[in-house]
Formats: C-alpha cells, structure tokens, sequence
C-alpha cells in the first residue's frame, strides 16, 4: 500500500489551475489512443465515443461520490460481437447491446456480487480473455494486407513499420511519452501512410472544425426494435469485464490507500460502471470500463485527484466537437489500424493468459484442461449460434459454456481419483 505522505495529491485535493490544465490533458492523451480505436475498428463514430467516455466517467465521479479516481474508456472485450453485429443490425442493435450490458452491472450491483469468484473462476476468466484477442487475429492480419479485395505488399509495409515503431515506443521511451505508446504509434504510422500516398483527406477537408458528432439516439436517429441477438450476444461478456471492473478497484484500493468495496462500496462502482454504459448506448458509443492505462498514470504521478479525472471527461467531450478531428480519425488507414492490431490484440490474449498464470492454474487437471479447451476452440473459431433472427457470437456461446462447465465439471475426473 503506498504511503500516503509520497503522494502529491490527494483524491480529494484540487491542483492549481496551471497544474490541472496539464495533469487532465495527461489523462485525455493515455485513453485517447484505446478509446477512439474501438469504434474505428468496429465502425462506429470516434466522436461519439470520445463523448461518451467524458460523459461516463463524469457520472461515474458522480454515483460514486467523487472518492474513485477511474476513468471509463472504451472496451476491447466486445469488438467481436459489435463487428457481427455491425454487418446484420447496425447502430441500433449495438445500442441495445451496450445498454444490457449496463443493466447487466445495474442488477448485480443491486443483488451483490460474491457469486461472481463461484461463476466465473480464472479457469473461465482467462481462456475467455484470449479469445478476445486471438478471435481478432484474422481481422487485424484483413487490414494489414488488404486494399479492398486484393493483397497490397505496400499496406504490409506500412503495418509493419507501425508495429516495430509502436513496440520500440512501448520499450524505449518514460516518462509521460511512454505513458501513450498507442497514440504514439498511430500517429507515426499515419505519417508513414501519407508517405506511402494512401491517406484519404478529403474527408478532413470537407469537414467543419466545430460540430455536432453524428449520435445514434433512439427515436431520432432510428426507430428502435428489440434485437433479441444482439443482447444476448454482448450481455454475458459484462460478467467477464466486472471481473476487470474488481481488479481494477483492488489496485486503486492499494494505490491510495482506502478501502473502496467499502466506501463507497461495490454497489456503486458496478453501477456507475453500468450508467457509463447505458449513456454510450443511448447516444451511438461502445460500452465502457474502467481504465488500466489511467490508473498507471496515478500511479507513475502520484497524483490522485479525482478533479484531475474529471478534466480529462471535459476535454474527452471538447475534443468530440472538433469536427476536423473526428475527421481526421476516420482517415486513419486500415493498414496503421492492422499494425496497432497486431500488437493490441495480442496483449490482449496475453493478459488472459497471464491470468491462468498468475492464479496458477493446473492443467494437469482434466477439468481444468477441458473448460479451457472448448472456451478456446469455440470462441476462436467463432462458433456461433443461428436461432432463426437471432446470432450469439462464438465469444458469447463460448463464455456460457465456459460458465456451465465450470458449475458442472467435478473438481476431479474418476481417472484421476485413488483407488
């Protein structure tokens, strides 16, 4: 647990005006990179996204009454459901999607959550979490070599040069530079797209420097329906980010030294959680979770404050107006996308297994070797369930079975039982 006498600030300490322009701004840039890549890989609108995270983490301070210093970014954990759905729905029932998966946390903030170890064990944690990753594989590999429907060796390049100049950011460079490797890399690869002559700008240029972002909002933008598919496809991946949600707290709970399942207690950090989502969805965004990558920050910083977080949701939501920004996010090409992905979903895959490592799960055991067998080929191979209109994802199918053969399994297989 940190001493409270090495940190500079407080959560609940205000910095000077000076410092809380630069600190916020800090924030912004280490979400910024993650936040906007998730709709640009699903398709959705970056500004919108930017929007919600700073609207969500505002209600988040809110619900849990300014004593958490999280932020709520946009979350990897349901780009392969959102990217089907994307082909067969669209926005609305992405919408629906990512409003279930925050009454999802609204309800389990409400009966408690001491079950959530019993269903969800790092048997079933980890596997799901590589699935995530390594299920995005061919994705990232589409936009790395393919210009339209033919293979372009200078889309390769371009990747490939985004990934070696990413990785030597992730390794070589401190201080706040090494706190936004992702954002680093995206835009030197951009630079290097430019080169390579394969950057649209018309985009850019037709585009307003002030505007409204394009929200999906029901009723005015779309006329809602239930899309029965869609949430059940997104809905029991929440189980898996709340197991992310715990860590997250556990970590602010040593860095400053409090006691947060506690005060404010779990209730209202799931349920803030849940809100932020629910935002996201009402107005076109993906759902949100709190952020690793902010809590280095208060790490590294030794700064707190949760006025410093709640600058970096104003600027998210400035920055959203920017119409040329926007803009120029969307003219990101596939290629600087695939290069950020092949390193970005593969730490992905990687944390799921370093949680099987860190819990030191035993393969040995068949039960263990069993759940994590089916979680792996089915959500990889992306075995989906058809039901007439209705598509589950193979992530989703994956992660119900995990759950069920974790209740169901023996601790031990009678071949492994004594005589």
């Amino acid at each position: 647990m940190q001493n409270k006498r090495d940190v500079i600030l407080d959560v609940d300490q205000r910095p000077t005006p000076g410092h809380w322009l630069g600190l916020s701004l800090q924030h912004m840039f280490s979400m910024f990179g993650s936040t906007v890549l998730v709709p640009i890989l699903v398709g959705l609108n970056p500004g919108i996204a930017l929007f919600s995270s700073g609207v969500g983490t505002l209600m988040y301070l809110l619900i849990t009454k300014h004593k958490i210093p999280a932020y709520m970014g946009s979350s990897f954990s349901f780009i392969v459901p959102m990217l089907a759905l994307m082909k067969t729905t669209g926005y609305p029932g992405i919408a629906q999607g990512t409003i279930a998966v925050g009454c999802v946390y609204l309800i389990v903030s409400a009966i408690g959550s001491a079950w959530i170890d019993r269903v969800l064990p790092p048997i079933v944690v980890g596997p799901i979490v590589m699935v995530i990753g390594l299920s995005l594989a061919g994705t990232a590999a589409k936009d790395a070599t393919m210009n339209g429907t033919h293979y372009d060796l200078k889309y390769f390049v371009v990747a490939l040069l985004t990934l070696l100049i990413t990785i030597i950011f992730n390794m070589y460079f401190k201080g706040f530079l090494g706190l936004i490797p992702i954002l680093l890399g995206i835009i030197s690869g951009y630079v290097i797209a430019c080169l390579f002559g394969i950057v649209d700008f018309s985009g850019v240029q037709a585009a307003h420097w002030f505007s409204l972002p394009a929200f999906q909002i029901p009723f005015v933008s779309y006329h809602p329906q239930f899309y029965w598919g869609a949430i059940l496809s997104m809905a029991p991946i929440a189980f898996v980010t709340m197991t992310e949600h715990l860590g997250h707290i556990m970590v602010l709970d040593e860095l400053t030294g409090r006691n947060y399942f506690k005060d404010p207690g779990l209730n209202h950090t799931l349920a803030g959680d849940g809100t932020a989502s629910i935002i996201a969805g009402f107005v076109g965004g993906p759902p949100v979770t709190s952020y690793g990558e902010n809590i280095g920050v208060l790490a590294i910083t030794r700064v707190h404050s949760v006025y410093v977080l709640a600058g970096a949701a104003v600027f998210a939501i400035f920055f959203s107006f920017v119409g040329k920004l926007s803009a120029l996010i969307e003219s990101i090409p596939a290629p600087v996308i695939g290069g950020i992905s092949f390193l970005l979903f593969g730490v992905i895959a990687s944390s799921g297994l370093r949680v099987l490592i860190e819990r030191h799960v035993n393969f040995d055991k068949k039960r263990n070797l069993m759940i994590a067998s089916v979680i792996l080929v089915i959500g990889i191979g992306n075995a989906y369930l058809q039901l007439g209109q209705y598509q589950f994802s193979g992530l989703a199918v994956a992660a119900v079975l995990g759950i069920i053969l974790n209740l169901v399994l023996p601790e031990e297989a009678r071949s492994e039982t004594k005589a």
